[in-house]
């Protein structure tokens, strides 16, 4: 599929909307986050198979959920984002799901760690060139005023397919074996691929832009600088980056805290977790979106300040859940806790896409993105897998749990003191725009 410059949507800041047609592609790049997510996650509840089979250490299981996918995530999202400045991102997303889609699928034809290690980084290479054109579409099919809704609506993407990931791959590995679950849950993101590259018509870049806005790259070096020297992009994705580990946390160990806390089997464990992932997972996002765009219509700070309350708030049911003994009241709490956490993700994505300018917004969530997968899934899967082993001489069963707990209370501490310092960094109406004779002038 090649990279070239397709048909697009005429129009412009002042043109009519692209009306009906704009939430069908929504639906789709939801539907393509959701894909990614269970390609990803459905790791998650075949862990303990894998350990069992290839005789793993939570260590070990942890690189391969982190580390191995990660590195070539942040690796191939650069020159992907950099293309989806200039280029057409719907070819650059439907060529990045097919490609993912057949190394999950290669996943069940591992023989060993290294194997496996080398299949994952080929689902990282895929999933790393979708992020940043699909929030940059996104952006030219909505009014700022509305980003957040529509934000909101791409993160039930990642419930989706968390819940996907652990109901349908906990099924098929009870009907079949874990190596099947990983081929039937690859092989159907070959078709939405190709509805994404004959259906989606590219739109223009920038439609909503204010007047002024240059729409030139700028050469890689400039662009860099200008993002690293934004104080709000900066700390909203560094924030972002610890946050998300909680996130990670939840959809990766989680599935594996209950296999070892209570008497239950793998395909149970996803039907039960998948579900409580959409009961707490799809109301949080539309609420958190929603939410956001009555906040930040009052005050722009919102965008930050909202993540970092939620990001604290959630880890008190988080703890009500990983010390009950009974599986009903693990499920509820969790549920509350889920449903909190996500409520931040459209706050923070719309807050990106709001502090830079539209040449730029591919790149700027490829930097987002690198800092979430090295610090939130690479680095938190992983302390987490080393402190469960530490403490399994004396904590037993329950390390991991604790392990998990840990990890997310000094995530939800420290994201919310950065999501702090990043609005004081705001103005209350607005941090992108100041319209100074036709120029958009932006904060650094």
């Amino acid at each position: 599929m090649a990279f070239t410059q397709g048909p697009i949507i005429k129009g412009s800041a002042t043109d009519e909307k692209p009306g009906a047609y704009r939430w069908y592609v929504l639906a789709l790049l939801t539907l393509t986050s959701a894909f990614s997510v269970a390609d990803r996650l459905v790791f998650g509840i075949l862990v303990q198979d894998i350990k069992a089979e290839f005789k793993l250490s939570d260590f070990e299981l942890g690189l391969l959920g982190g580390v191995a996918f990660s590195i070539v995530y942040v690796l191939a999202g650069f020159p992907a984002a950099r293309l989806a400045d200039r280029s057409t991102r719907k070819n650059i997303v439907a060529s990045a799901i097919s490609f993912w889609s057949l190394m999950t699928a290669a996943c069940g034809m591992a023989t060993g760690f290294w194997t496996l290690f080398v299949a994952r980084t080929g689902v990282g290479v895929g999933e790393g060139c979708s992020g940043p054109s699909s929030q940059s579409l996104v952006a030219d099919f909505f009014e700022r005023h509305e980003l957040a809704k529509a934000m909101g609506y791409l993160t039930l993407g990642s419930t989706v397919g968390t819940a996907t990931g652990l109901v349908f791959g906990g099924q098929l590995a009870e009907m079949f074996n874990w190596r099947w679950a990983f081929i039937l849950m690859g092989l159907p993101g070959l078709l939405l691929g190709a509805v994404l590259f004959f259906t989606v018509r590219e739109p223009p870049r920038g439609r909503y832009a204010p007047a002024g806005t240059d729409m030139t790259q700028l050469p890689l070096g400039r662009t860099i600088m200008s993002l690293v020297t934004n104080r709000v992009f900066m700390g909203l994705a560094l924030g972002w980056a610890v946050q998300i580990m909680i996130g990670y946390a939840l959809a990766f160990w989680m599935a594996a805290v209950m296999l070892r806390q209570f008497p239950i089997s793998t395909g149970d464990v996803g039907l039960y977790l998948g579900l409580t992932f959409l009961l707490g997972g799809i109301p949080g996002p539309l609420i958190g979106g929603y939410l956001t765009h009555w906040l930040t219509l009052r005050d722009e700070r919102w965008r930050a300040w909202l993540p970092g309350l939620v990001s604290l708030g959630c880890v008190v049911p988080l703890a009500l859940s990983l010390s009950s003994s009974s599986f009903v009241g693990f499920l509820c709490w969790f549920g509350v806790a889920y449903g909190i956490y996500v409520a931040s993700q459209a706050g923070i994505m719309s807050g990106i896409q709001a502090a830079v300018e539209p040449a730029s917004r591919g790149f700027a969530v490829a930097i987002a993105l690198f800092f979430n997968n090295l610090v939130g899934q690479a680095l938190g899967l992983m302390v987490i897998g080393a402190v469960s082993d530490w403490l399994t001489a004396t904590q037993g069963t329950s390390a991991l749990a604790v392990a998990v707990f840990g990890v997310c209370l000094v995530s939800g501490v420290l994201s919310l003191a950065i999501f702090v310092w990043t609005a004081a960094q705001m103005g209350p109406s607005g941090y992108l725009e100041k319209m100074r004779g036709g120029v958009t002038e932006t904060f650094a």
